[in-house]
């Protein structure tokens, strides 16, 4: 009775793994497995289902947008997560500005400093950092995934000072290795923000730097993706619901600045982007 026992738990196992051994080994649905539902609007890859995004580069959304933001110290008011705050609504108006490109998840975590002994934004508790040659292999990998899934072009924008490098470096790194098939771009002119002190200054909004890791571009810009993420209310009961000298009420129209601010990046972004793709076309 015992050796029967066993003998049946472990038939039982062995059904159990094999259709696991069978998954790690390549199984699962056919890639070419017909999508039963139809695709939902939207350019981020991680809110898609595997069926969506294959049949959205079939349809020709065939340029993905790797994006690092970062988490780390951006004075009083604004949240650690700043830079993918922004990210979040930039990339998918950059992309709905191409018309035929999908967003990979935002790479969140960068480059901040020196951990022992910590320099940079790594003096601040709450900031997240990544040595500089763990941030180029996982920026590196996104690339590789990405290839697999089968986009022609890759581009590398970095929200953040400290991640242009790495990412340059990677593009190139990795458009040599690969000839250009896919090409990776990396995109210098996303990261402007004098141009967007510009931007503001032509509409009148002249700031005054308080020497604080914040502004009122970036500020609008939060804004219109989440008032809380700029510590609005607290903000204006503590009667500091302003940032360099410009008040940040009327809120409403603040966040409507932050949406042309966008706009305004999406448009310069794009623009570059279609510029270095016919570059490598023509090359």
């Amino acid at each position: 009775m015992r050796r029967t026992t066993l003998l049946l738990l472990l038939v039982t196992l062995v059904a159990l793994a094999a259709p696991m051994s069978a998954f790690a080994q390549g199984g699962g649905p056919a890639p070419d497995k017909p999508r039963p539902i139809p695709i939902r609007d939207s350019v981020f890859i991680e809110d898609l289902t595997w069926m969506e995004v294959r049949d959205l580069i079939a349809d020709g959304k065939h340029t993905a947008i790797v994006a690092s933001g970062g988490v780390e110290q951006n004075g009083p008011y604004l949240v650690t997560g700043k830079h993918n705050v922004l990210l979040e609504g930039v990339t998918e108006t950059i992309a709905r500005e191409l018309g035929n490109a999908l967003v990979a998840p935002i790479l969140k975590l960068v480059p901040e400093g020196d951990f022992d002994p910590p320099t940079g934004h790594m003096r601040y508790p709450g900031t997240i950092g990544l040595s500089e040659d763990t941030f180029r292999a996982v920026v590196a990998d996104v690339c590789r995934s990405l290839r697999a899934s089968g986009f022609s072009h890759i581009i590398l924008l970095g929200d953040s000072g400290g991640n242009q490098a790495g990412m340059k470096a990677v593009a190139e790194e990795l458009h040599a290795a690969w000839g250009g098939q896919p090409g990776v771009h990396y995109i210098p002119e996303y990261y402007d923000y004098r141009g967007l002190q510009t931007w503001l200054s032509d509409r009148g909004i002249d700031q005054t730097p308080e020497g604080i890791h914040d502004d009122y571009a970036i500020t609008s810009m939060m804004a219109a993706m989440d008032p809380n993420s700029i510590r609005a209310s607290e903000r204006r009961q503590a009667g500091l619901f302003s940032i360099n000298g410009v008040e940040v009420d009327p809120l409403d129209q603040t966040r409507a600045r932050g949406r042309e601010l966008f706009l305004y990046r999406a448009e310069v972004t794009a623009a570059a982007i279609r510029a270095a793709i016919a570059s490598h076309s023509t090359n």
